[in-house]
């Protein structure tokens, strides 16, 4: 395997392991019935790098829970990056590509600076440096 497919395969490896940590997509996460309510509308939904955003009308509660989560989620994207010798938002990006990949029909999403989406039936288009599509 070249070089870039080995850190392309510990990249996943580890941004699944990180993500299933975290919870991402309201999964094993404590999260409040608002903010469980904002993700299942599309008020709240992930971003490719890595990090919750609101994409719709939220209260200050929400906003300030998503706030929480984001912060978690860097510190754990610090942690990983200097135990792996990677940037943050390398660590942050290969955890949005699962986080992307896992997404319900109906979630919001945003890849990159482009408009917030909701997640159809069917794979949305990863960014370019995920290994593969979701």
């Amino acid at each position: 395997m070249t070089r870039k497919m080995v850190k392309s395969a510990w990249m996943a490896a580890a941004a699944m392991a990180l993500a299933g940590g975290l919870g991402f997509s309201g999964g094993a996460l404590a999260q409040s019935a608002d903010l469980a309510a904002a993700l299942s509308s599309g008020a709240v939904g992930e971003q490719a790098d890595g990090y919750m955003g609101v994409a719709g009308s939220v209260s200050d509660t929400v906003r300030k829970e998503v706030e929480s989560i984001n912060i978690k989620r860097r510190q754990a994207y610090t942690d990983l990056a200097g135990k792996r010798g990677v940037t943050v938002q390398d660590a942050a990006a290969a955890t949005a590509c699962q986080t992307l990949s896992r997404l319900k029909a109906g979630q919001a999403y945003r890849i990159g600076a482009g408009a917030w989406q909701t997640k159809g039936s069917g794979a949305i288009a990863l960014p370019s440096y995920c290994a593969s599509g979701g």
